[in-house]
C-alpha cells in the first residue's frame, strides 16, 4: 500500500468513529409512560478508538491490519462527576478478554467518548483471569467503590476448562483513573457475582447486596438477593447472609436474580433496579424489575409490582447472548432525571430514560405478582371492569373508542 493510499485509509476510519460519537440519539415514538427508551445504543464495539485497535505505523502495520479486536461495549457503571455522565464499561476484546473503560458524555444521551486509556486495574492474585460487571458506589466515607466480579479457573475441575469461580472483586477511587484493589469480598458462599455496595454505613457497618451461587453457570443454585453487612472494608468479610428477594417458581426471576446499580435514596424509601432471569426452550432470557425498600430497614422490601420493568425487544435481542438485558449502572440527577443504562445481548449500551416520580409511581401503584394464572385473571378483569365502568367508556360518550369492543 501506497504512503498516500494509507494514510487516506487511517484518515477514513478516524473520520467515521468521529461521526459514530457525533451522531445524535433519538426517541423512539412509542413509550409505556415509564421510560423513554432511544435508537441507538450509547456504547458499541465501534465506539472504541481506532488507536485501541489498529497499528497505525506504516512500518509494522503497512497493510493496516485490525491488531487488537473488540468485540463488545456493555454492562457499565455510571456515575455522574463534575456535571458529566461517565460509564465504566466492560469492554470485551477479540480475546474474550473483559477490560474496565470510562467513557464520558455531555448528556447521558449520546456523544460517549472513551478516556485514551483503559482502566488498569490491579489483580487480586496471578491466578484472576477476568474482570467485569462494574457497580460503582459514591460512598458516604468520601471514596468511589467499584464492585465488580473477578473470575478465575476452578482448580478443584483441572478436566474442564470452563469451570469457573466468581468471586466479588472491590477496589475505590477517587477519579475512576487510579484504582486501589482491595480484598475480595468474602462471604459463606461458593459463588459471589452482581455484589453492590450500599452508599450508606448501616449501624456503623458497610452494607453489600449479594447474590449467593453454589454453582457458577446454572440457574437455579441461588436462593436470591442478599444482604449483608461487614465492619472492615479493606478486608470485607460477610458471615451471614439475609436473603431479601427470593427466587419464585414460574415468575420472572424463576431461575436467578441479581442486583442491578446501587440502589437511589427517595422519600419514601431506596429504589432498586435488578434482573430475573428465566429458562426457556431458546436459552436464558434476563429482563429487569424493580423493587422498594424502607429507607431505614434497607433489605425490607415495601413494594415490589409484579412482572418485568424492562424486555428486551427488536434489535436488542440480538448478540453474543441473545434475548438478554441486563443494567448495572443508573444516574439519579439532582433535577430528577434518571438515566438507566442497560447492556444488550452481552453486546452494546443503550440508554432509557425517566424521573424518580416516574418511577416511584410505577413501583408503588402497580400490583404485586399473584404467582397463579386465576389470580392474575381476576386481576386483570378487575382493571377492564374500573376501566370500562368510567364514564370515558359510556356507550355514546366516544363512539370510535367504544366500536370493536365485542360486547
Amino acid at each position: 500500500m501506497q504512503e498516500q493510499e494509507y494514510h487516506e485509509r487511517v484518515k477514513r476510519l478516524l473520520a467515521d468513529h468521529e461521526a459514530l460519537i457525533a451522531r445524535p440519539n433519538e426517541k423512539l415514538p412509542e413509550t409505556n409512560g415509564i421510560v423513554q427508551r432511544y435508537r441507538h445504543p450509547v456504547l458499541t464495539a465501534a465506539h472504541a478508538p481506532v488507536f485501541w485497535r489498529y497499528d497505525l505505523d506504516r512500518k509494522t502495520n503497512p497493510l493496516l491490519c485490525e491488531r487488537l479486536g473488540i468485540n463488545s461495549a456493555f454492562n457499565v457503571g455510571a456515575i455522574e462527576l463534575e456535571g458529566k455522565i461517565c460509564l465504566i464499561a466492560r469492554v470485551e476484546g477479540a480475546d474474550r478478554k473483559s477490560f474496565f473503560a470510562v467513557a464520558v458524555s455531555d448528556n447521558g444521551i449520546d456523544g460517549f467518548r472513551f478516556w485514551d486509556y483503559p482502566v488498569e486495574m490491579p489483580p487480586a492474585d496471578l491466578e484472576e483471569t477476568n474482570v467485569y460487571d462494574m457497580r460503582l458506589t459514591q460512598h458516604e466515607d468520601g471514596w468511589i467503590y467499584g464492585v465488580f466480579c473477578a473470575e478465575r479457573h476452578d482448580p478443584s475441575q483441572p478436566a474442564d476448562p470452563s469451570a469457573a469461580i466468581a468471586r466479588s472483586g472491590i477496589a475505590r477511587t477517587g477519579d475512576l483513573k487510579t484504582w486501589q484493589r482491595l480484598a475480595d469480598l468474602k462471604t459463606p458462599s461458593a459463588q459471589q457475582r452482581n455484589c453492590v455496595l450500599h452508599p450508606e454505613f448501616v449501624d456503623g457497618k458497610y452494607a453489600f447486596y449479594t447474590r449467593p451461587m453454589a454453582d457458577f453457570k446454572s440457574t437455579g443454585t441461588g436462593a436470591g438477593i442478599g444482604w449483608g453487612l461487614c465492619g472492615d472494608i479493606e478486608q470485607a468479610e460477610i458471615t451471614e447472609e439475609t436473603i431479601i428477594d427470593r427466587c419464585t417458581y414460574h415468575t420472572i426471576t424463576e431461575g436467578k436474580n441479581g442486583q442491578g446499580p446501587t440502589p437511589i435514596k427517595t422519600d419514601r424509601g431506596w429504589l432498586h433496579l435488578a434482573h430475573g432471569v428465566r429458562d426457556t426452550a431458546a436459552g436464558y432470557r434476563y429482563v429487569l424489575y424493580l423493587f422498594l425498600t424502607d429507607l431505614d430497614e434497607r433489605w425490607k422490601i415495601i413494594a415490589q409490582p409484579g412482572g418485568y420493568f424492562l424486555a428486551p425487544r427488536g434489535p436488542e435481542r440480538v448478540g453474543d447472548v441473545s434475548n438478554v438485558v441486563f443494567a448495572n449502572g443508573w444516574v439519579a440527577r439532582d433535577n430528577g432525571e434518571v438515566f438507566i443504562y442497560y447492556g444488550s445481548s452481552d453486546t452494546r449500551t443503550y440508554v432509557a430514560t425517566t424521573t424518580v416520580e416516574q418511577l416511584l409511581d410505577y413501583v408503588t401503584n402497580t400490583p404485586a405478582d399473584p404467582l397463579h394464572s386465576h389470580l392474575c385473571v381476576a386481576q386483570r378483569k378487575a382493571l377492564i371492569k374500573k376501566n370500562l365502568d368510567h364514564p370515558w367508556w359510556k356507550p355514546g360518550e366516544n363512539q370510535d373508542v367504544n366500536e370493536g369492543r365485542g360486547e
